[in-house]
């Protein structure tokens, strides 16, 4: 773990603390991402890293380091850790205070890091899903990546509730949100993968890769079009096919909705190669999207 309260990195689990006058403890002011680390690379770190940030902005949090220094901290942190796989996750937060509501008293702004180990593997099966009833985030909050994730959770729980995997959120106007840690696509009966549109939601990082690696499926024909537009709950679940997209997934695809199939009922052929792409580009895709950690110089 790396904490910006003490100053460096730390190997001692008893020390993987947060001081719980931390704004972020109390009160919910923070923000966080994570990124994939692979087979000793980072994946997409940078393009996290700008979300971070723009995250950090929307919440009024000062950074106290610059995009490079945080960069720099988290691979010699990956180093430090020593795992090859995993996902490393990171947070911004007012810092600690005195337990108000205004972070006016916060000493400065705090930033925590920590490895995770864990395994990666393709999805080669689909999940069921439901329909949310848990209210749907307003867009500040739903296009921030903040600690506040409490109807996130309340719709994790709903769905495990009913059977299924996960939910999703539908808008005031009947249009397609998101999961609750995850963006959804759809593969029409033409071949057209859609996106919902972005004004309300977390538009991913990894979904934001999804659109330049399926227009090499529309280069080869598998795809007609990639577009980003409103898609109402009647045309999603028209759709032929269907996925969650997120950084640690990457591509989870989704079956049944409300107990009624995704088109046939089966994980599709467009669908599996996404998915394949998403791995070839995770395992050896261009050195701007791998950054690979100096584990023997520490």
């Amino acid at each position: 773990m790396y904490s910006s309260v003490f100053g460096g990195i730390t190997l001692d689990p008893a020390l993987m603390v947060i001081p719980l006058d931390d704004h972020m403890v109390h009160r919910g002011h923070g923000v966080f991402d994570t990124a994939m680390l692979f087979n000793g690379y980072l994946y997409d770190l940078d393009a996290h890293l700008d979300r971070f940030l723009a995250s950090a902005s929307k919440a009024k949090i000062s950074s106290p380091f610059t995009s490079r220094t945080l960069r720099n901290i988290l691979i010699q942190l990956a180093a430090a850790s020593k795992c090859r796989t995993g996902s490393l996750r990171y947070w911004l937060s007012a810092g600690p205070g005195d337990f108000s509501l205004s972070p006016k008293r916060c000493s400065q702004p705090t930033f925590y890091a920590i490895v995770i180990s864990q395994t990666f593997s393709q999805h080669n099966e689909g999940v069921s899903i439901i329909t949310s009833t848990v209210p749907i985030k307003s867009p500040l909050f739903a296009t921030m990546k903040s600690v506040n994730y409490l109807p996130n959770v309340h719709s994790k729980m709903e769905a495990e509730e009913r059977g299924a995997f996960a939910s999703i959120w539908v808008d005031e106007k009947g249009c397609i949100a998101e999961g609750p840690n995850a963006n959804v696509a759809f593969i029409s009966k033409e071949k057209e993968l859609t996106l919902p549109s972005p004004e309300r939601i977390l538009f991913g990082c990894t979904v934001k890769r999804l659109i330049v690696l399926a227009n090499k499926l529309v280069e080869r024909g598998l795809l007609r079009s990639v577009v980003v537009r409103d898609v109402t709950v009647e045309e999603a679940k028209d759709s032929a096919e269907m996925m969650f997209v997120s950084s640690l997934l990457p591509i989870l695809p989704i079956i049944e909705w409300d107990n009624q199939p995704i088109g046939d009922g089966m994980v599709g052929e467009i669908t599996r190669a996404i998915s394949a792409l998403f791995w070839e580009d995770i395992a050896s895709g261009p050195s701007t999207r791998r950054i690979r950690i100096p584990y023997k110089n520490l």
